[in-house]
């Protein structure tokens, strides 16, 4: 399984992006999926998570209220709607497939990763 996301860039302090995640194959439509982020000089963390069928969705703390995931493209992609963003906010994000119907935040259990596209929040 390949996957493309898409979307990243520069915005202000308070704005939003919406990140897509494309997977090369429709297998993906039974497994969880999730995004990740990776900001400079610190370990990779669980930004949020969604179930195969879109029922069950997760978030960091850091996020709740603020990002929405989704699925779509048949249910074999998803996307990240980020509003409101703050500088911490700033990563490589990372979208991946999770082993089985995982859905959880523990990258162990994602067997495949996106190239990552890159989210700056200036102040």
């Amino acid at each position: 399984v390949q996957l493309q996301a898409s979307g990243g860039g520069l915005v202000q302090v308070g704005g939003s992006l919406r990140l897509s995640c494309a997977s090369s194959r429709r297998p993906s439509s039974n497994n969880g999926m999730a995004w990740f982020r990776q900001a400079p000089g610190k370990e990779r963390e669980f930004v949020a998570s969604i179930g195969w069928n879109g029922d069950s969705r997760s978030y960091a703390d850091s996020v709740k209220d603020r990002f929405t995931i989704s699925r779509d493209n048949g249910r074999s992609g998803i996307s990240l709607q980020m509003n409101t963003l703050k500088p911490e906010d700033t990563a490589v994000y990372y979208c991946a497939v999770g082993i089985g119907a995982y859905s959880g935040s523990d990258p162990r259990y994602y067997r495949y990763w996106g190239q990552g596209t890159q989210v700056t929040v200036s102040s």
